[in-house]
């Protein structure tokens, strides 16, 4: 290597920023006779200065001013760092985001600080509303936000006039819940705030415990009516994002209200199913969105998917299994009367269809392909129905069912 050549690469080495004494120093072989082949220099490896703690690693919605006590004390020495109680109750719900295997190890300490706090209404109403917000506007906090407000539904001491923690928390929601009508028509933002906080109450509602006079545990009626109504809310605007909220509003909880509604005879849950059967015939939204609300209406019809048991030692069969046919598919007559494997008739109806769909015409039944290459009949299979036919299909085999049933 000639000693222009040496010069250049030093000048590569240079712009690089590689110091001659760091790691990662490119070595220049002397040139000699021995080197038969010329070397080739290996570009330095770029170290990113990205930190675990930059803004792109974090939710929406995070405070990015993490305070270093959680992490570099132990939790007794948390309290004394702290000038508000806002900063602490905000550190720690950052704490829970980010961390929310600590829940059950920290909730104990959490709670008791607070009762050292928390002694006045304005602390207490500071206090609820900071959760609030916490649940409703970082993504994926909902469910540990109605953890948190249980825990501290039933370890809060204070309960001053203006009422107890539970009370004043449930204050704050019916603010939300009495502007549900203008928020399902409001633009998309509000729309999009209101669906946080629909899905905030709604893990309020399997979360919050609530002492009955004999000492049982039960869940907050006044809950459950309001999810009703948050519900019939959103099938009343049926545009896409506040159906989709309904769909994942029902997923979450739909079990657990049809069972509370049944308990008390009513048929709060059909209203609902037919509701969603209606959208999918006649609102106007995207196919992406009916194809969701049937699949829920399809959950629905399996129990919301709950699979009781067999016994291990006993084979599943439709006499000892209640949920030996739910996996089954569904076909239509020509009628479009659905049916599976579960009806008397299944085999005759079954045949029936296949004579009349005539899926195999060029097939012996003995299995030979009778079709040669090139044949225009399976060339022109189509794996998928067209769009605007499978709609048609799918609203034409609904109104045949609800005909049906009445």
């Amino acid at each position: 290597m000639d000693l222009e050549s040496h010069s250049t690469l030093n000048d590569h080495v240079q712009q690089t920023g590689i110091s001659s004494g760091s790691q990662d120093e490119v070595s220049v072989p002397d040139s000699g006779p021995e080197m038969a082949e010329p070397q080739v220099a290996v570009a330095p490896v770029v170290t990113s200065r990205l930190s675990v703690k930059a803004p792109e690693f974090y939710p929406s919605g995070y405070n990015q001013n993490f305070n270093q006590n959680f992490t570099d004390s132990s939790f007794e020495d948390r309290y004394d760092g702290y000038v508000t109680l806002a900063e602490y109750v905000q550190d720690f719900l950052n704490h829970l985001t980010e961390q929310p295997g600590c829940f059950e190890m920290e909730i104990e300490q959490f709670a008791e600080t607070l009762n050292g706090w928390v002694t006045a209404d304005e602390a207490l109403q500071e206090l609820v509303e900071l959760i609030y917000q916490q649940a409703t506007s970082v993504p994926n906090f909902s469910y540990m936000g109605a953890r948190l407000c249980n825990y501290l539904s039933h370890h809060l001491t204070i309960s001053p006039q203006s009422g107890n923690f539970r009370q004043l928390l449930l204050q704050r929601c019916r603010t939300e819940y009495e502007n549900r009508d203008e928020a399902t028509k409001g633009d998309e933002t509000t729309r999009k705030q209101f669906h946080a906080f629909v899905l905030f109450l709604a893990e309020l509602y399997l979360n919050l415990e609530i002492k009955g006079t004999k000492g049982q545990v039960m869940r907050a009626e006044i809950l459950q009516e309001g999810l009703r109504e948050l519900l019939n809310a959103l099938f009343s605007n049926p545009v896409d994002s506040n159906l989709i909220c309904a769909v994942k509003l029902l997923k979450l909880t739909g079990s657990v209200l049809e069972d509370a509604w049944k308990e008390k005879g009513k048929n709060d849950m059909e209203e609902m199913i037919q509701r969603i059967e209606n959208v999918v015939l006649d609102a106007n939204c995207s196919r992406d969105v009916k194809h969701m609300l049937l699949k829920l209406v399809e959950l629905r019809s399996s129990n919301w998917g709950r699979v009781h048991g067999t016994s291990p030692c006993t084979e599943a069969t439709p006499e000892n299994d209640p949920n030996y046919f739910m996996n089954e598919p569904t076909f239509y007559t020509s009628d479009g009367v659905p049916f599976t494997a579960a009806d008397p008739d299944y085999q005759e109806k079954y045949q029936e269809m296949l004579e009349r769909e005539d899926l195999f015409p060029e097939y012996e039944e003995n299995g030979t392909d009778l079709s040669g290459p090139g044949d225009l009949y399976f060339d022109d299979i189509d794996d998928e129905m067209d769009p605007e036919i499978e709609e048609a299909y799918e609203k034409f085999c609904l109104e045949s069912e609800h005909k049906r049933k009445q």
